[in-house]
Parts: C-alpha cells; sequence; structure tokens
C-alpha cells in the first residue's frame, strides 16, 4: 500500500545549483549576493521598510520583542493557540504572556477579547496569521491605537496571503516570517523579520550584527564599529539564502498548486456533515498553507487519524494550548478558562499537502474520510 506523507519538501531544481554558486565564490556567510536578493524580493513584494532574514521564524520573533524594547514587567498579548515562539521570544525578555483565546469560526485569536486583557503594563498585541487566514486586523489596530500598543504580526505561515488586499506581515509595526520545511516557501530553516516603522530599522541592522554596528562601518558611515547593543547571531549561511532564492523564483508556481490542491479538499469534503471546514472571511485570502477539518470530539479525531494511518495516510493534530502547558502551570499562568483554544488543541486535525501531492492521492484522502464517517453512522 502507497503511503502518503504529511508533508513532502519539493526542490525546483536550482537549489544545488544556487548553493555550488556561494561554494565557488568563496561566500558562505550570511549578508551575501543572495541574500540581498530574498531581502529585496520581499521589500518590492510587500512593500516593507525592510526585510531581513533571520535563520528562523523564532529569531525574527526574538528580534521583534527586543526592537520593542519587551522587559520584566511587561505583558504581551498572545493566542493561546499557537506555536511556543509566539510566547517564547517575549518570555525571554523577561515578560508576562497574557493568553487569549480564539474565535468560534477560525483558530485566530479572538480580536473581541482584547480590550478586556489590556492593562497598564500591557506593551504589545501578537496576532497569529493561522493558516495563512489573516485576523481582523482592522479590530486588532484600533484597539492597539487606543491604547499606545505594537501589533507584531506572527505572519510564519502567511506568505502570499492577504488582507484587504495589504500583504499579510506589513499591517503591524513588525512581523515575522517562517520558511521551514514545512511552509509554502521553505529553506530547511529560516525566517525573515519585516520592518513596517522606520524607527525600527538601524536598531534592527544592530541586533542582526550580534550588537554592533558593523552594516554602518561596511556602509562607510563610521570608520571602525564594536559593541554599541545586545543581539545575538541571528543572520543565516549565505548557501540557506541561495536556497530559498530558488523557491522564490517559483513562487506563483507553487501557490497555484497548492490553492488547487487545497480547493480540491475543500470541494469533495463539503458533504460530510460530521466534519467543520475552514471558513474563509471576506477580508481574507487563502494562500492555501494548510488544509485542516474539526472534528466533533477528541475521540473521534483519534480514530480517524488511526484510520487513515491504516490506509497509508499520515495525518497530524496540530498546536497544544500553551495556557494548559507545563510552563504556563509553573508560571501559574494557567487559571483561564480558553475553551475555543482547548477545542482547536482537541478537534483540529491537519490533512497532507504539499506540491506534489497529486489529484489522485486528494480524492483517495476524501474517499478514506468518507469511509470512516459513513461506517461510524
Amino acid at each position: 500500500m502507497k503511503t502518503i506523507p504529511f508533508n513532502k519538501i519539493w526542490l525546483t531544481g536550482k537549489e544545488c545549483q544556487y548553493i555550488a554558486q556561494t561554494l565557488h565564490a568563496g561566500k558562505t556567510c550570511g549578508n551575501g549576493e543572495f541574500t540581498r536578493r530574498c531581502e529585496v524580493f520581499f521589500e518590492e513584494k510587500l512593500g516593507a521598510e525592510r526585510c531581513l532574514l533571520t535563520t528562523s521564524c523564532t529569531d525574527a520573533l526574538e528580534m521583534c520583542a527586543m526592537l520593542a524594547d519587551i522587559g520584566p514587567g511587561d505583558e504581551v498579548i498572545v493566542p493561546s493557540y499557537t506555536f511556543v515562539s509566539t510566547a517564547l521570544a517575549f518570555v525571554r525578555q523577561g515578560a508576562k504572556v497574557i493568553f487569549v483565546d480564539s474565535r468560534t469560526d477560525s483558530p485566530c485569536l479572538d480580536e473581541q477579547q482584547l480590550e478586556s486583557l489590556i492593562t497598564s503594563r500591557t506593551r504589545a498585541i501578537v496576532p497569529v496569521h493561522y493558516a495563512g487566514v489573516a485576523c481582523d486586523m482592522d479590530v486588532v489596530l484600533k484597539i492597539a491605537e487606543r491604547h499606545h500598543l505594537l501589533v507584531i504580526e506572527d505572519a510564519a505561515q502567511a506568505v502570499d496571503s492577504f488582507y484587504k488586499g495589504r500583504p499579510l506581515g506589513t499591517i503591524g509595526h513588525l512581523s515575522a516570517f517562517s520558511f521551514h520545511e514545512t511552509k509554502n516557501i521553505q529553506c530547511g530553516e529560516g525566517g525573515m523579520l519585516v520592518i513596517n516603522d522606520s524607527r525600527f530599522v538601524k536598531r534592527a541592522d544592530i541586533l542582526l550584527e550580534k550588537g554592533t554596528n558593523r552594516t554602518e562601518f561596511f556602509r562607510g558611515e563610521v570608520n571602525k564599529y564594536g559593541w554599541v547593543d545586545i543581539g545575538s547571531s541571528f543572520l543565516p549561511a549565505e548557501y540557506v539564502a541561495a536556497f530559498l532564492w530558488a523557491q522564490l523564483e517559483e513562487l506563483d508556481d507553487i501557490q497555484t498548486k497548492r490553492k488547487s490542491i487545497w480547493n480540491a479538499y475543500y470541494k469533495l469534503l463539503q458533504g460530510i456533515p460530521e466534519l467543520v471546514l475552514p471558513i474563509l472571511p471576506d477580508y481574507a485570502t487563502n494562500n492555501a498553507h494548510a488544509f485542516y477539518v474539526i472534528c466533533a470530539t477528541p475521540s473521534e479525531r483519534t480514530a480517524l487519524i488511526a484510520y487513515l494511518k491504516d490506509n497509508g495516510i499520515h495525518s497530524v493534530f496540530h498546536y497544544l494550548s500553551l495556557h494548559k502547558s507545563v510552563y504556563a502551570e509553573k508560571r501559574h499562568w494557567n487559571t483561564v478558562c480558553l475553551p475555543q483554544a482547548d477545542r482547536y488543541s482537541d478537534c483540529l486535525l491537519r490533512l497532507p499537502l504539499f506540491y506534489e501531492l497529486t489529484v489522485e492521492e486528494v480524492d483517495y484522502i476524501c474517499r478514506v474520510i468518507k469511509t470512516f464517517y459513513e461506517s461510524r453512522r
């Protein structure tokens, strides 16, 4: 029996060629030609003030926390239903994360609950665009402006997705993208910081260069460089950027294929009343990062995962509610009741979605799911 994996990386065919170019040029550390190509690509595509490649989305989020001067005593509002990096970046700076629940119709944060969570110590709101589908950013921005808060978008899954015509990652003051191998565009591990507020540009260069003003030195603005701020080694190797560039050249083709797969799933699974399918708000676009279904109960999801596996299909659940994590319990941050985050943690199931997934395989997966539910009626 053929096995269908949950994810499979796709290579454009130019990754090795471009990596070899970096080796022959004798330039393997970051900030070379391919790094700049990737950054300019996104600066032009997004219309952002500045884009900086990082070794991961986690690193980009940590840079956001540093740029925002988050520190002990500060509070940052973060959805509970997200990957740990969304919260961890701010916790590392000493902040307390305040967890917000998800919407009833979407794993994205519930914008209507934000205002009740704001205190005099709140410094930032971090919306996560789950599966590349936008949060209602007008609501988020209005609340942030009213309370003089920063908005930091976790756009890890949101490449080539939009909110009312605006690219995700360009709406908040800062944002972070991921190029992990599970994302639409990938280079194994990789990320990007997007700066939409000019006051953060100069310091971002310093943080990227381990807290030195090395970038100013290379631009000839100072005659020597030294240690001037905090920072870390956030910059990826040049061959990582070369790999990423090969993917970016094929972005439109990749997106067209992924959207066709997503649409096929949606069409074929619509007739199963037991399942809740993704909802796309009228203010958002779909970048086909993930296709998920929501089961009625945790036991139903467990049974469906096992049934799919028995039929050669690898499906996975996703995040566990951060407010119920061991770390949150140790910090006594687990006293809140967030029923929607728990519902998605318990009942959301992700189906295989990758470039080389065929129409026939999607049809097979959907037929297996239909058979599962027919046998339970």
